[in-house]
């Protein structure tokens, strides 16, 4: 059996290392991404280990496929940047990693979010000034809110925990209700109910046709006013010209991403210099005290990076072994 892995950075080549050494398998290592320009390199392998943000074409797939290999296995959750016709047409499959470490996530969301209430990145620039003062700018309290979460699988589900630690009330919204959840008569009817009641809006959604831009100036409208909108889940549920409108409107309190919708090709890249990030609207974003952007790391903790890593070895060489896979994903 071998297995190629694509996009490998320094800090995952360990634990392949290790996954490879305790099972006995080849894993060729490849720190490029899986284009139309490395795809040829696949051939001879019996499956590919991927991680990118950047699309996987009908191009690619198809020419993947060509080179025999049809067992794909992501080192992360989404699958939206995946052709689905290409999948099917080729007869791929395919294996993401659903739950590489949700906590990591969700205590991403709420640090930001006691970093927004709590005024800090306001009082760091103030006491790099040599301004010790405390007024005007005195805090809100997390226990005093109502958090509204958008989407409770594991993630959602992981930062409510730490939301109700905190000892605010988490009201939530999801197409498909948690029995335990349920029980707990946390849903809400519809996300215009979570808008009304939300102080602090958690997103925690995949990004679909149908949520695409789901916060937009008509929901921003229905929001609270100085609402705090958080989102670590995917760029494309938010809308940026319209947040940014509500930003200066203070419709929105402030905000708190770890994505952006048009992140591709900028996240995990350095500039050199802050003039040199060739995105005006991200700038913008950047450059305000009561919005904090991280570039897309809610995800990257030892732990995590681990568990990515070696979950889709696991699951690369059960399809190759069977034909399936626990984190099979349908396409």
């Amino acid at each position: 059996m071998k297995i190629i892995a694509y996009g490998i950075r320094d800090d995952e080549q360990p634990y392949l290392e290790q996954w490879s050494q305790q099972q006995g398998i080849e894993v060729k290592a490849v720190k490029e991404l899986l284009d139309d320009q490395t795809v040829d390199l696949a051939k001879g392998y019996d499956g590919a280990v991927v991680y990118q943000q950047k699309p996987y074409t009908a191009t690619v797939l198809d020419r993947l496929a060509e080179n025999g290999v049809t067992n794909l296995s992501l080192r992360n959750v989404g699958v939206d940047n995946v052709d689905a016709d290409a999948v099917k047409r080729n007869g791929f499959k395919v294996t993401n990693v659903p739950a590489y470490s949700p906590e990591a996530i969700a205590e991403l969301t709420v640090t930001q979010l006691m970093r927004l209430l709590r005024r800090t990145p306001t009082f760091d620039r103030k006491q790099a000034n040599g301004d010790l003062t405390w007024a005007p700018d005195i805090a809100d309290e997390l226990n005093k809110m109502t958090v509204g979460v958008v989407a409770t699988g594991r993630i959602g589900r992981a930062a409510m925990k730490i939301y109700q630690g905190f000892g605010a009330k988490v009201i939530a919204y999801d197409v498909f209700h948690n029995p335990e959840l349920e029980k707990q008569g946390i849903y809400v009817d519809t996300l215009e109910d979570l808008y009304a009641q939300a102080d602090v809006i958690s997103l925690h959604a995949p990004a679909t046709k149908d949520n695409n831009k789901m916060l937009n100036d008509e929901a921003f409208a229905k929001m609270k006013d100085h609402v705090w909108i958080l989102n670590p889940a995917r760029g494309a549920l938010i809308d940026t010209d319209a947040l940014i409108r509500a930003l200066d409107s203070g419709k929105v309190a402030g905000a708190a991403l770890d994505v952006y919708e048009d992140e591709v090709g900028i996240f995990n890249t350095d500039f050199g210099s802050f003039d040199a990030i060739p995105d005006e609207r991200l700038k913008n974003l950047m450059k305000r005290e009561n919005v904090l952007i991280t570039p897309h790391i809610a995800f990257y903790t030892k732990t995590a990076v681990k568990n990515m890593v070696q979950y889709a070895l696991n699951n690369n060489k059960q399809l190759i072994e069977t034909g399936q896979a626990e984190n099979e994903v349908a396409f």
